[in-house]
C-alpha cells in the first residue's frame, strides 16, 4: 500500500494486514455459525421439540438479532470495530458454552440470549466499508460473500461429522475454542478505530460526541428518514415481500432434512457444504458478470421471476437429488435479488447513510427470521413441505407482475 492519502488511527496496522484479517475472521465467525446450525436441530430433536416448538425457538432468536442489529452498527460507530467485534466474539463464546451446558427446553431457549450481541459479519462489513475507498469498495465486500462461502462449507462439514461422531456437546466445546481464537484474531489484528476520516472530522466528532452519539444509538427516526428518498420505501417493500418466503423456508431447512428427506447430520452438513459451494461459484463467477452486462431493473425482475418459478417447482420435489438440483436456480435467484436489491436502497440514500441502510438491511433479514419460523411451522405442520414453493411462487409472481407493469407504465409516460 502507498503512503498517500489522510492518516488514520490504524497507525500501527497495514490497512491490507486489516482487511485480509476482517476476511479471516469473517469466515471463521461463519464457520462457528453452520456449525451451530448443525449441532441445534438434533439436541433439540434428542430435548422433544417437535417442528412447531423449533420454530418457536428459531424465532426467538429472529427477535433478540433484530433489536441489537439496529443498534450493532452505531454502537460500532461510537466505540470503534475492535470494541465492537470483541463484544461479539465474547457474546459467542457464551453462546457455544450455554449449548455445551444445555440439557433441557428451557435452557435450549436460555442459550440463545447472547445472540443479541453476535454481529460478526455486519461488523467485519464495516471494517471492510471503513478501510476501502468508495470505488473499490463493491469489489472489497463482494469477498466477504466468498468468506460466507467458504465458512458455511467448513462450518456445516465440522459440524456434521463432529456431532455424528462424538456428539453435540463436542462440536459445541469446538465452537467454544473457535470463538475464543476469533477474540485473539480481533485483539490482535483490528485497530481500535477504522474510519479513515477520524483525524479529518476530529473537531466534529468532539464538539457532538455527547448528547448526539449517545441519542443516535437508539435513533429511530433515522430509519424513518432513509424511508422518505425516492423509491427506497417502495424498494425496501419488495426486498421485504419477495423474500419473505425463501425467508421462511431458510430458516426451517435444518427440520426439513431431517423430516422430509431423512437426513443424518453429517449428510445435513454435506448438503450445507453443497450450498456452500454453489454460493461461491455464483457469487464469485456469475453475478459479477450479470451486474456489468445488464441494469439493475432488468436484474430484479430476473430474480423474482426465477424465484417464482423456482417456488413452482420445488413444491413438487420428493427427493434429495431434485432439491440438489433446484438448489442451482434457487442460489442463483437468492444471490441476484439480495445484491440488487442491497445495491438499489444504498444507491437510493446519501454516501453518509449508507451504513445506516445496510444495517437497515441486515434488520430486515432479522425480521424473517423472526416471523418465518412461526409461520414456516404452522405451514409445515398443516399444508406440508409443498406448501412452501406454493407460496413462493404466488407471492414472487405477484410481486414480479406489479414491477413489470410499473415499469412498462412509467417507461411509456416518458
Amino acid at each position: 500500500m502507498s503512503g498517500k492519502g489522510p492518516q488514520t488511527t490504524t497507525t500501527d496496522f497495514s490497512r491490507s494486514r486489516v482487511i485480509y484479517a476482517t476476511y479471516v475472521f469473517a469466515t471463521l465467525d461463519v464457520a462457528w455459525m453452520f456449525l451451530q446450525m448443525s449441532v441445534t436441530p438434533y439436541l433439540a430433536k434428542r430435548l422433544g421439540f417437535d417442528t412447531l416448538w423449533f420454530g418457536y425457538l428459531q424465532t426467538l432468536v429472529g427477535v433478540i438479532q433484530l433489536l441489537g442489529g439496529p443498534i450493532f452498527g452505531r454502537f460500532a460507530d461510537i466505540f470503534g470495530a475492535r470494541t465492537a467485534l470483541t463484544l461479539s466474539c465474547v457474546a459467542n463464546t457464551v453462546f457455544f458454552a450455554l449449548l455445551v451446558i444445555a440439557d433441557s427446553p428451557i435452557m435450549l431457549f436460555i442459550q440463545k440470549l447472547p445472540a443479541i450481541f453476535m454481529h460478526g459479519l455486519p461488523g467485519a462489513q464495516m471494517v471492510v466499508a471503513d478501510l476501502t475507498e468508495p470505488a473499490n469498495r463493491a469489489n472489497a465486500l463482494a469477498k466477504i460473500g466468498l468468506c460466507f462461502g467458504i465458512g458455511m462449507i467448513t462450518g456445516s462439514t465440522l459440524g456434521g461429522t463432529i456431532t455424528t461422531h462424538y456428539g453435540e456437546k463436542f462440536a459445541s466445546s469446538v465452537g467454544v475454542v473457535g470463538s475464543l481464537v476469533n477474540l485473539l484474531l480481533v485483539l490482535n489484528f483490528i485497530p481500535k478505530s477504522t474510519k479513515l476520516q477520524a483525524q479529518q472530522n476530529s473537531t466534529e466528532i468532539k464538539s457532538t460526541a455527547g448528547e448526539k452519539n449517545a441519542k443516535s444509538v437508539f435513533d429511530l427516526g433515522e430509519i424513518t428518514r432513509l424511508m422518505k428518498y425516492p423509491n427506497v420505501a417502495r424498494t425496501f417493500l419488495v426486498k421485504s415481500i419477495s423474500g419473505l418466503p425463501a425467508g421462511i423456508f431458510q430458516v426451517m431447512f435444518s427440520i426439513i432434512a431431517i423430516n422430509v428427506f431423512e437426513l443424518k447430520s453429517q449428510q445435513n452438513g454435506y448438503l450445507l457444504a453443497y450450498f456452500g459451494i454453489l454460493q461461491m461459484f455464483i457469487q464469485g463467477g456469475v453475478v459479477g458478470r450479470l451486474t456489468s452486462r445488464y441494469n439493475e431493473w432488468t436484474l430484479l425482475l430476473f430474480s423474482i421471476g426465477l424465484s417464482s418459478a423456482v417456488g413452482l417447482v420445488q413444491a413438487f420435489v420428493q427427493s434429495v437429488f431434485q432439491f440438489c438440483l433446484i438448489s442451482i436456480p434457487m442460489m442463483l435467484s437468492l444471490i441476484v435479488f439480495n445484491v440488487v436489491t442491497d445495491s438499489m436502497l444504498t444507491k437510493g440514500v446519501p454516501p453518509s447513510d449508507t451504513g445506516t441502510m445496510l444495517g437497515l438491511c441486515a434488520s430486515e433479514q432479522s425480521l424473517l427470521r423472526t416471523i418465518g419460523p412461526t409461520l414456516g411451522g404452522f405451514m409445515y405442520e398443516n399444508y406440508g413441505f409443498s406448501s412452501f414453493g406454493f407460496v413462493q411462487f404466488v407471492i414472487n409472481i405477484t410481486v414480479f407482475t406489479y414491477l413489470f407493469l410499473r415499469g412498462f407504465k412509467e417507461e411509456h409516460k416518458e
